[in-house]
């Protein structure tokens, strides 16, 4: 008995050490994502281009992030697991040096599409492995903390990447990515154990794509699908892109000091998703908390942006601007209020049956990160054409509009 007791001990702590070296994938992913909220303006002068325009050009990285969710997901069911880490990681290498040694607007985006490319299964690697070793139960826990210590990534692009940034230059961000994607692969390597591969849908990937929208447009899930594609690009724009410039450019804070504001949002988006969990079980009332979490969301990005010179809010208080501190009050809010998006991974596997659960929580994820590059690319021209606070009320409007898409078509839901 206690022979066996070790030996499960003993799998369990390989599990949980293998789990968290994926992880740090994920954190790595993260982290190159939101490299630009506070160096776009240094990468904007550096390529002799508007900052609004490279904006746009950065959403190459989200877009092809969102492609290839589907071909990964099947890499990893023929391949397994440990081979399609080590693949990504070793792109994501590649695609950090090429972006770290770009000149111009053009090799810039080859670098973005690489690391968009590299960088699309590393949530993925580690929430295959959990869910092929763990209960459900378990499995739970376990997808939470996974997206903790990937959000850890955002907390490193804050005041320590700005600091970074304002030392060596933009390019040492990437540089950084590019030893830490070595790092992580010779983790997994040493930590990930090697499976056999499970060949349970052998048709192409364009056909599993074809598949996986069709249920994700489907009337059950349609719902679901639409606040999916505004939920995770309002929190991930607005970390990744616009914030650094909201608060340089309209609240005149330093690199550091912006960098000290974004990391308080992302410690909001590590503990809100474990907030939201625990709010969930006590409620009971799944569909009333993923609206309400988020149409308040959409309230306080409209806040912000009301904040703005000679905007409402900062009228109505008789000031010229709202002060940084009423910022970072609304970060940390909205970071808490838009943490109930893994509750949209659960309502997904209740609304549909169990043989296409899987396809539907990869519809899901295909919404996240697809509406993501959506919103980066339009929010890029929004902000050439009317300004930051425009693009912080579009933002809201379209989180706003998801909500109500959400419960149009989720009345009998859960």
């Amino acid at each position: 008995m206690t022979t066996a007791a070790n030996d499960a001990g003993t799998a369990t702590r390989a599990l949980i050490f293998a789990l968290v070296a994926l992880a740090c994938g994920h954190m790595l992913s993260t982290l190159l994502r939101t490299i630009p909220a506070v160096s776009l303006d240094l990468m904007a002068a550096d390529f002799h281009m508007e900052p609004q325009a490279l904006a746009s050009l950065t959403s190459i990285y989200p877009f092809a992030f969102a492609a290839a969710q589907i071909p990964v997901g099947a890499a990893m069911d023929r391949f397994g697991v440990r081979p399609v880490s080590l693949s990504l990681l070793a792109g994501t290498v590649f695609g950090a040096v090429a972006s770290g040694f770009a000149t111009g607007p053009e090799s810039f985006a080859v670098g973005q599409l690489l690391l968009g490319v590299a960088t699309s299964g590393m949530l993925m690697c580690p929430m295959t492995l959990a869910a092929k070793q763990l209960s459900a139960a378990r499995f739970g826990l376990w997808s939470g903390a996974i997206l903790s210590i990937g959000n850890i990534g955002m907390l490193l692009s804050s005041s320590p990447l700005a600091f970074v940034v304002d030392a060596y230059g933009w390019r040492a961000g990437f540089w950084m990515s590019a030893i830490g994607g070595i790092a992580v692969a010779l983790a997994v390597f040493a930590l990930v154990p090697h499976q056999p591969a499970e060949h349970k849908d052998e048709s192409s990937p364009l056909a599993q794509m074809i598949e996986v929208l069709r249920l994700g447009l489907s009337r059950p899930l349609r719902g679901l699908i639409a606040l999916a594609l505004v939920s995770l690009a309002t929190s991930l724009v607005l970390r990744g892109l616009w914030g650094g410039p909201w608060l340089m450019d309209v609240k005149g804070l330093s690199r550091v000091e912006a960098g000290n504001q974004l990391g308080a949002f992302t410690l909001a988006m590590i503990a809100g998703p474990l907030c939201i969990g625990m709010i969930d079980r006590r409620l009971g009332r799944r569909r009333a908390l993923v609206a309400g979490s988020h149409m308040a969301g959409a309230v306080l990005l409209a806040l912000m942006a009301l904040g703005a010179p000679h905007h409402a809010v900062s009228t109505l208080f008789g000031l010229p601007v709202m002060p940084p501190q009423y910022d970072l009050v609304l970060f940390v809010l909205i970071g808490l209020a838009t943490s109930a998006q893994p509750l949209l991974f659960g309502m997904s596997r209740q609304l549909v049956d169990a043989q296409v659960a899987g396809k539907a929580l990869a519809a899901v994820n295909l919404a996240f990160f697809l509406g993501a590059a959506l919103m980066q690319s339009v929010t890029g021209a929004v902000a050439a054409l009317a300004g930051l606070p425009a693009v912080l009320l579009f933002m809201a409007a379209m989180l706003a509009l998801g909500v109500l898409i959400f419960l149009a078509y989720t009345s009998r839901g859960p």
